[in-house]
């Protein structure tokens, strides 16, 4: 660890309490273990700061391991004996246990595919030869292990659909390992075993006999916090021993960087990103066999990009002077900023996600008002035609290969789960390919996006799902959901999860905070760094706005969060606590202080600053939700959802959190519940969905006053 100086927390509230006492107050539920408090007090950049549940930082500590199990245990007890919980399991059941399918890659005349189904846990890829060939399995992560806890993760097929490189995930952590598989046979490959995969994603070389992707060390003495600085590009060569495979590009050492790559389908071009948090990237290019080292293509300040080639052109999209991006066109052998040209100019009202080159066409999908619109332009940039998508929703780019007609693309919205369409680049005319046939009917409810302004004045937009009846006579129970960061846009898509809420009567609100993506880089920069406060506001003036028209009242006003999105949960629960009559926060981060010393926590350096720069450590610790939890403070109830193996965001933040809560004598539950064998994005087997989902709603409805089973 770069700097093994210990760090701090609570000023106002945390701090007050070792102060106090060194025996912390008992929890509301008094089934709860008390978490002792330490008396830890540090300065940094002239601050005094306390830190008093230092110590549940160490989770293999026996100490930690007993308070975790008894946390986690009086919280699975509450939720388990909650009137209607039968009920409300049978229904989720009914709305997780699905028939879908993915909209599939084609490769060498085969589709790829992945497919779930009413009685697996697990999706399964399956594969064909040809559109209406029969449909084999080719990977089941059901049959990987007896408890189901070793994941799928990327799976990236050969240029000629013979061999399938994909990684295994371990309780579902991001950890992975690299494997190969024979597609005709189904063998995997007892060679092609490669570790250090957590940030692998394989890219093939045109004669299909070897990949890029990049690796990490797995050795244990290198701080987790420190690993990404240690990523390199390799290559590897089917059959060949991984642990000479070549190294291609070099660690940065700079563990707030990502590095990536990969090569072009003709396998002329090899690139190299080097990014720096969600505001800016380098791109490196080599044309191999021709030039010796890689060549500057552009160095990112305060800009990103991405590069597609095609034809020995490259297509740059870019957020540099336009943040809504355009592209350009590049000529390789003139790299030179001035010798581009600009292909496809802003749009100054919709903010564009991603381009790819299919069908002999560029299309680019956007948000206009966080809606997807996807867009066809021809290689020389001239408008062609918008795609018909089938509503105001979240759709994909086109999912298809640079020279085939034959592309495919999905789309859903809050009221219609997914369908994937057939199309033909050149004609526009597109079929439906498959759906998402859920037993849901959607009539009785309604999506509206208002405008509310925030505490600067600023206009957010916000979605509502509700019934079409709804009445404002401030009796809605409102569910408010949020996540403002990392260039993240919250828009239209079906969600299995919200239905049982909105069968009750309840209120879906997803607002559109800044430090998103829906309105392109200003949106994002708005809500980032030093700005970061601007997103909690704009959460805090979504609840006032549904309190204000009438859609509810705050005891009847639950907020839900995950991630960067259980920060924002954590911050406004001790910023707002009158505000708010229920706290779902899932796998956060809440001490913005020490989070840059545990988990990923330096590659989000560059979104949210650190508390070893002077200039950072202030607006850090002004909103740092551990930081602010108050003695004596009337806070809404809070389940606290964590995960065992969550190896992104360190659960440390989690039961710091619950244990400052409980010990600041507040008078509402703070429950800890704690998945086993689950990742940052939980577990991925569907009855572990249900059980949280089940947990979560049987939560809300107890502290919301609406332990009935939902209304059917």
């Amino acid at each position: 660890m770069r700097n093994p100086w210990l760090l701090l927390l609570p000023a106002v509230a945390v701090g007050a309490n070792a102060e106090e006492s060194a025996v912390a107050k008992k929890a509301a539920d008094p089934r709860a273990p008390v978490a002792r408090v330490e008396k830890i007090e540090e300065t940094l950049h002239g601050v005094k700061v306390a830190d008093p549940y230092r110590w549940l930082e160490m989770e293999s500590a026996p100490e930690v391991q007993e308070w975790m199990a008894g946390q986690d245990r009086v919280a699975r007890d509450w939720l388990l004996k909650r009137p209607g919980r039968d009920a409300l399991q049978k229904r989720y059941a009914e709305l997780f246990y699905l028939e879908s399918v993915s909209a599939p890659e084609k490769r060498g005349g085969r589709y790829f595919y992945s497919r779930t189904h009413k009685d697996k846990e697990k999706a399964i890829v399956y594969w064909r030869q040809g559109e209406k060939g029969p449909e084999k399995v080719l990977l089941d992560p059901n049959q990987w292990s007896k408890d189901e806890t070793v994941s799928l993760g990327v799976w990236v097929p050969s240029w000629d659909g013979k061999k399938v490189a994909f990684a295994q995930k371990p309780n579902a952590a991001d950890e992975a390992v690299l494997h190969v598989v024979d597609v005709d046979t189904g063998e995997w490959s007892k060679v092609d075993v490669i570790e250090g995969a957590k940030y692998a994603g394989p890219s093939w070389t045109p004669d299909n006999r070897s990949f890029y992707y990049e690796w990490l060390p797995v050795d244990p003495s290198i701080p987790a916090s420190e690993r990404p600085g240690y990523t390199e590009l390799r290559l590897h060569r089917l059959g060949a021993d991984p642990k000479g495979d070549e190294r291609i590009h070099e660690k940065t050492g700079d563990p707030s960087t990502f590095l990536g790559g990969g090569v072009s389908r003709d396998g002329k071009y090899l690139f190299v990103y080097i990014q720096r948090g969600w505001n800016e990237n380098d791109i490196w290019v080599k044309r191999l066999g021709v030039d010796k080292d890689f060549q500057l293509l552009v160095k990112g300040k305060d800009a990103k990009y991405y590069v597609e080639v095609w034809k020995d052109i490259l297509y740059l999209l870019t957020d540099e002077g336009a943040p809504n991006k355009r592209v350009f066109k590049v000529d390789p052998k003139h790299l030179d900023r001035k010798a581009w040209k600009e292909l496809v100019p802003e749009d100054k009202g919709a903010a564009v996600e991603t381009m790819t080159v299919v069908g002999g066409h560029l299309a680019l999908s956007s948000l206009r008002n966080a809606a997807s619109e996807v867009k066809l332009f021809s290689l020389d940039g001239k408008p062609v035609r918008t795609v018909s998508l089938p509503g105001l929703g979240t759709a994909s780019n086109l999912v298809g290969l640079e020279d085939d007609d034959e592309a495919y693309y999905a789309f859903s919205s809050f009221t219609v789960p997914r369908q994937v369409y057939r199309t033909s680049v050149k004609s526009g005319e597109s079929t439906l390919w498959a759906k998402v046939d859920v037993p849901i009917d959607p009539t009785p409810y309604a999506v509206d996006q208002v405008w509310y302004p925030s505490k600067d004045g600023t206009r957010i937009s916000m979605f509502l799902v509700h019934r079409k009846d709804l009445k404002k006579d401030g009796a809605n129970p409102v569910l408010l959901y949020g996540y403002g960061g990392f260039d993240v846009s919250m828009t239209s898509a079906y969600s299995s999860f919200i239905y049982p809420w909105l069968e009750r009567g309840g209120v879906f609100a997803v607002p559109n905070l800044r430090g998103g993506g829906e309105y392109g880089k200003a949106w994002h920069d708005a809500g980032k760094g030093a700005k970061k406060q601007n997103v909690f506001d704009d959460f805090a003036a979504a609840a006032e706005y549904l309190v204000n028209e009438k859609l509810t009242v705050p005891s009847k006003l639950a907020i839900r969060g995950g991630s960067n999105g259980g920060l924002l949960t954590g911050a406004a629960m001790v910023e707002r606590p009158e505000l708010f009559g229920a706290v779902v926060c899932q796998v956060p981060l809440l001490d913005m202080v020490r989070y840059h010393l545990f988990g990923s926590g330096k590659t989000w350096v560059p979104e949210y600053g650190t508390a070893e720069n002077a200039a950072d450590f202030p607006v850090l610790y002004a909103y740092s939700p551990y930081h602010h939890v108050k003695a004596g403070a009337k806070y809404p109830p809070l389940l606290m959802m964590s995960a065992d193996h969550d190896d992104r965001v360190d659960p440390m933040h989690a039961r710091k959190f619950v244990a400052a809560v409980q010990g600041a004598g507040s008078t509402a539950p703070a429950y800890l519940r704690i998945e086993a064998h689950a990742g940052h994005s939980g577990a991925d087997q569907v009855k572990k969905t249900i059980e949280a989902s089940t947990d979560i709603m049987l939560f809300l409805f107890q502290t919301l006053g609406l332990d009935s089973p939902p209304a059917r």
